[in-house]
C-alpha cells in the first residue's frame, strides 16, 4: 500500500486541477481563431489554411505522445510539483509567442512549445494519487477527469467570446490565468512525494516505448485495456456524431452546440459526484463494471436510436457510464509504487493517445459505408454500434481483471 505524507490539501487539488484545465484549454482556445490567424499569417485561402491547420494539430499531437511520459518520470524523480509549475509558467510564456506571432513559423513553433508544456497531465494525475486515501481517491481521480471535460468545454468558448474581439485576445487571457495557477502553486502548493520516495530518472523508461513496459506487467495489462476500449470506443460518437445527427435527425450547428453542451455538463456532474460516490457504494470494481454495461447500453442506444428522443435518453444513459473511469484510474494507481505513479499517468497518456490516431481514420470510413450506395440494408449507427460492441469487450474483461486490491501486487521497482 502507497504510504502517504498527510491528509490532502484541498489548496493542493484545486491547484491540480486548474492545472488539468489549463492543459486541455490550451488544446481548444485556439479552435476558433487559429484559422484566421493561419490564413492572415500565411496569406492562404480556406484550403490551404485547413491544410496548415491539420499539421499544427498533428504536431500538438506528437509533443503531448512524446513528453508525457518524459515529463512522468521526471516527477518521480524530482517531485511533482516542480514540473507543474514548469507547465503552468512555460504556458504562460508560450501564449504570449503566440499572441505576438509575427509569422507562421513562430505561431507553429508557439504550437509546438504548447504541445510540450501542456504534457503535465502525467504528473498531475501522479498528484492526485499521492495526496488521495483508499476512500477519497476514485472520488479524486473522478474530479481530475471533470477539469479535464470543463477544459473541453471553456477553451473553445474562451476562444470564441473573446476571438471575436481580437484574434489574438484568447492567447492574452489565457496566459494570465497560467500565469496566475503558476503564482498560486508557487506559493501555496506543497510537494507531494517526499525525496526519500523518490526514483532515479532513466531514459529507458520516459520514452513511448519504456512507458508501455510499465503497463505490461500482469497486475496492470488487462486494467490498462478498460480505459482503451472505452476511450476507443469514445473515438467512435466523436468522429461521426455531426454527420450521424445531421444524416438521421436533421440536426445544424445550434443543435450539436446543445449536444456538446449537454455532453460536457453531464460529464462533469458525474465526474465530480457521481464517481467518487458510486465506488463508496459499490466497491470500485461494482463502479467500473456498472459503469461499462451503462456505456455499453447507451451506446447501442445512440446507434438504433430511431427518434431524437430515443437519441437523448442513449447519451444520458451513456454520461452515467462515465462513473467507471476513475475507479479504473483508481484501482491502477494502487498497483505501483509511488516512486512510479508519474510513469504510469504518462503511459497511459500515451496508450490512450493512440486511439486518437486511428480511431477517426475507422469509424469515418465505417460510417461511409453504412450509407453508401449498394447497401442490402441501412444502418448510419454502425460506427455507435462497433463503439458498444468494445465498450462490452471491456466490461467482460472488467470481470477477470478489476479486482479488490490486495490481489494484485505491485511489482518492484527497476
Amino acid at each position: 500500500m502507497i504510504a502517504r505524507q498527510g491528509r490532502p490539501r484541498q489548496a493542493a487539488l484545486g491547484f491540480v486541477y486548474a492545472a488539468i484545465l489549463m492543459n486541455v484549454v490550451s488544446m481548444g482556445v485556439t479552435a476558433p481563431v487559429i484559422p484566421v490567424l493561419i490564413k492572415t499569417l500565411a496569406h492562404a485561402d480556406d484550403a490551404g489554411a485547413a491544410k496548415i491547420a491539420g499539421v499544427f494539430g498533428a504536431a500538438w499531437a506528437v509533443m503531448q505522445f512524446i513528453f508525457a511520459p518524459i515529463f512522468g518520470s521526471l516527477s518521480d524523480r524530482f517531485g511533482r510539483r516542480p514540473v507543474l509549475l514548469v507547465s503552468m509558467f512555460g504556458l504562460a510564456l508560450d501564449y504570449v509567442i503566440m499572441a505576438l506571432a509575427p509569422s507562421i513559423v513562430w505561431l507553429f513553433v508557439g504550437r509546438i512549445i504548447s504541445g510540450i508544456t501542456s504534457s503535465s497531465s502525467s504528473a498531475a494525475g501522479a498528484y492526485v494519487a499521492d495526496v488521495s486515501t483508499e476512500e477519497n481517491r476514485a472520488r479524486n481521480f473522478g474530479r481530475f477527469q471533470a477539469a479535464a471535460s470543463a477544459g473541453i468545454i471553456l477553451g473553445p468558448a474562451l476562444g470564441g467570446l473573446v476571438g471575436d474581439l481580437d484574434p489574438r485576445a484568447p492567447f492574452w487571457v489565457a496566459s494570465a490565468l497560467s500565469f496566475a495557477n503558476g503564482l498560486y502553486g508557487l506559493f501555496v502548493v506543497p510537494e507531494s512525494l517526499s525525496p526519500e520516495r523518490r526514483m532515479p530518472f532513466h531514459w529507458t523508461r520516459a520514452n513511448p516505448v519504456g512507458a508501455f513496459k510499465l503497463l505490461g506487467r500482469p497486475a496492470l495489462v488487462g486494467l490498462a485495456f478498460l480505459p482503451f476500449f472505452t476511450q476507443f470506443a469514445g473515438m467512435a460518437f466523436n468522429s461521426v456524431f455531426q454527420f450521424y445527427t445531421h444524416y438521421r435527425f436533421g440536426w445544424g450547428p445550434k443543435e450539436v452546440g446543445v449536444l456538446l453542451m449537454v455532453l460536457g455538463g453531464g460529464n462533469m456532474v458525474v465526474q465530480s459526484f457521481l464517481s467518487g460516490e458510486s465506488a463508496r457504494r459499490l466497491g470500485e470494481r461494482g463502479a467500473i463494471l456498472v459503469g461499462l454495461a451503462l456505456g455499453s447500453a447507451g451506446f447501442a442506444l445512440l446507434g438504433l436510436a430511431p427518434t431524437v428522443p430515443m437519441f437523448w435518453a442513449g447519451m444520458g444513459v451513456c454520461i452515467l457510464g462515465n462513473i467507471s473511469f476513475a475507479s479504473t484510474q483508481s484501482l491502477m494507481s494502487k498497483r505501483v509504487g509511488v516512486d512510479e505513479q508519474g510513469q504510469l499517468q504518462g503511459a497511459l497518456t500515451i496508450f490512450l493517445g493512440v486511439t486518437g490516431f486511428f480511431g477517426p481514420i475507422l469509424f469515418t470510413r465505417v460510417f461511409a459505408w453504412s450509407i453508401g450506395p449498394g447497401r442490402a440494408f441501412e444502418l448510419p449507427g454502425l460506427s455507435l454500434l462497433l463503439g458498444a460492441a468494445l465498450i462490452a469487450a471491456a466490461f467482460l474483461t472488467a470481470i477477470f481483471v478489476a479486482k479488490p486490491q490486495g490481489e494484485a501486487a505491485p511489482a518492484p521497482a527497476s
